[in-house]
């Protein structure tokens, strides 16, 4: 019985399988490392800002600066290229980890990737705190030389004088910078920006641009009949101009919304609900729901579906801190009432949001061919935020983002395992809050199996749960007694693999060979570890980044080709 100690197609996941270049990962399973490449698309688009369950922030942020660093060495052109594109088509749920890889190519790539990297700040820097994010990072790579200076004065000499004082008094501070600081490093000269300048770091100025004239003037009303004459007679101001004190004011916020910007728009649902501009058929109701569903709007302001599913969690949760939900409530029968903000969600406001994340992916066009959407419910992928979003774990993710292939593909079958298979009983049909609801009561498993949707498909008995309710279920039917016939499995997962007997790249070949079908594997990383489960050296196997709005797309072409 040697061959149950070294086979290439049974071996067990917490051991190597022969003859293949695979690393252990955080769990003890050994899995496939992803190339320094694919480790920086995934550090641009999900960032590291936050734990996961088996990596400190530290760690992981430190192992993604380090793959920057070697493909900077590989091809210091080509990380500025691939930073650009990355953050320009809004690919990424936030631009910081961006904004950090380019500072360090401004501050340790070699001299040319130094001044392509500088060249494309403004292409990356596209806001004030963009900007003053940069200079946070790149201080940490090098000091402020002639090179930095002249990019720095660049961003403000060569933007329109209109859009830069927009920039100006929108965006004043962030992370210990203003204006002012920058300003008296970078010394930008320009006559036609010269008032500002001088305006800017408290010195005798000439005219300013109006915007700033109203700015003043909103800085020094009185009433919120003066705010709201203000903001009629400049449609440019933004809530973020507005004194404290005003911005309770539903009619403020009335006046504010016709030219209100997408991304402010959906941050803001919550505080319209809150002061009773956005009611059960209100006039404002319809301006959002329009403004919402404006599918060009969308793609213009570069709306990202984390920042829509994090605005749809919270908003129908119904107050602020949905995460600590329960802790609140604990914590007001202790002590009192904490004054947790609270309001009541409008059903057409969550239906537009549900609406809204869907086109937020553009137009993804359906394959045609059976799939099996199979989401990792590990313990594990419940311990991990995506992008710094309170309360939107890669579980919660997973599930919204499986939907979306999900909604336009009419051959599918959803399932979730652990180290057993769990019942998923959702339909694309559902409300997206229906979905983060179910994932909050999903059981989860101790450990993580990738290798089981395959064996399950094949009929293989693979534990699964045996709720009563679920004995009724066509999956349940499924379960151990008849292949299910699939053209490709796509997992959503962390790649965290370790319990199984056999590896998922094994499972999958295993049901290549007994049903003849050429089914092929798509892995959708849903944090930013360097590990996959797909073999690279297999055609028929991909790795894609989770939440990266090309995703979707990439997917569908590799299963239809």
């Amino acid at each position: 019985m040697y061959h149950e100690y070294f086979s290439t197609r049974e071996t067990p996941q917490t051991e190597p399988v022969p003859g293949k270049d695979m690393v252990q990962g955080r769990a003890g399973g050994y899995i496939f490392a992803v190339d320094d490449w694919k480790r920086l698309e995934r550090f641009l688009i999900l960032g590291s800002s936050e734990p996961t369950y088996y990596a400190s922030a530290k760690e992981l942020t430190v192992e993604n600066a380090q793959a920057v660093v070697r493909c900077m060495k590989e091809d210091g052109m080509e990380v500025v290229s691939h930073i650009v594109e990355i953050s320009e088509a809004g690919r990424a749920a936030k631009n910081d980890a961006a904004l950090f890889a380019l500072a360090m190519c401004a501050g340790m790539g070699d001299a040319k990737t130094k001044t392509a990297a500088l060249e494309a700040l403004p292409r990356v820097a596209r806001i004030g705190t963009h900007l003053f994010s940069f200079l946070t990072y790149v201080e940490a790579f090098r000091g402020w030389g002639r090179g930095l200076k002249n990019a720095v004065a660049g961003w403000y000499n060569d933007k329109p004088i209109d859009k830069l004082s927009y920039q100006v008094v929108k965006y004043r501070q962030r992370g210990g910078w203003t204006h002012r600081d920058v300003l008296r490093l970078a010394h930008p000269k320009d006559e036609e920006r010269n008032s500002l300048y001088a305006w800017i770091v408290g010195k005798e100025h000439g005219e300013l641009p109006a915007l700033v004239q109203d700015f003043e003037r909103l800085q020094a009303a009185a009433s919120e009949k003066d705010v709201i004459a203000i903001l009629n007679g400049n449609r440019s101001l933004s809530w973020e101009m507005i004194p404290t004190e005003h911005l309770g004011s539903a009619k403020v916020w009335e006046a504010l919304l016709p030219n209100l910007p997408m991304t402010a728009m959906i941050r803001n649902l919550s505080r319209m609900t809150m002061n009773g501009l956005l009611s059960p058929m209100s006039s404002a109701i319809n301006v959002v729901v329009d403004k919402l569903t404006d599918e060009s709007a969308l793609r213009k302001a570069r709306v990202h579906p984390i920042a829509v599913l994090a605005a749809l969690c919270t908003y129908s949760s119904g107050q602020s801190g949905f995460r600590l939900r329960d802790a609140w409530k604990s914590h007001q029968a202790r002590h009192g009432d904490l004054n947790v903000r609270t309001w009541e969600p409008v059903a057409q406001i969550i239906d537009a949001l549900d609406s809204v994340f869907y086109l937020s992916f553009g137009n993804v066009e359906p394959t045609g061919e059976k799939i099996v959407l199979a989401l990792d419910v590990s313990g594990s992928m419940f311990g991990a935020e995506i992008a710094g979003i309170p309360g939107l774990d890669a579980a919660k993710a997973a599930a919204a983002m499986a939907l979306v292939t999900a909604r336009v593909e009419p051959n599918h079958v959803l399932v979730a395992f652990s180290t057993e298979m769990i019942p998923v009983p959702l339909s694309p049909r559902q409300r997206l809050d229906d979905v983060v609801a179910w994932m909050d009561k999903t059981p989860m498993g101790g450990g993580t199996d990738c290798a089981m949707p395959m064996l399950w498909a094949l009929g293989k008995d693979t534990r699964v749960s045996r709720q009563g309710w679920y004995r009724k279920s066509a999956a349940y039917k499924m379960t151990g007694r008849e292949v299910v016939e699939a053209d490709a499995f796509m997992i959503l997962t962390d790649s965290e693999t370790w319990h199984g007997d056999i590896h998922p790249f094994q499972a999958l070949q295993q049901y290549r060979r007994e049903t003849g079908i050429p089914a092929k594997l798509v892995t959708v990383g849903m944090t930013s570890n360097g590990f996959s489960i797909s073999d690279p050296s297999d055609g028929g196997m991909l790795d894609c980044v989770g939440f990266d709005t090309a995703t979707p797309n990439v997917i569908s072409n590799f299963i239809a080709s």
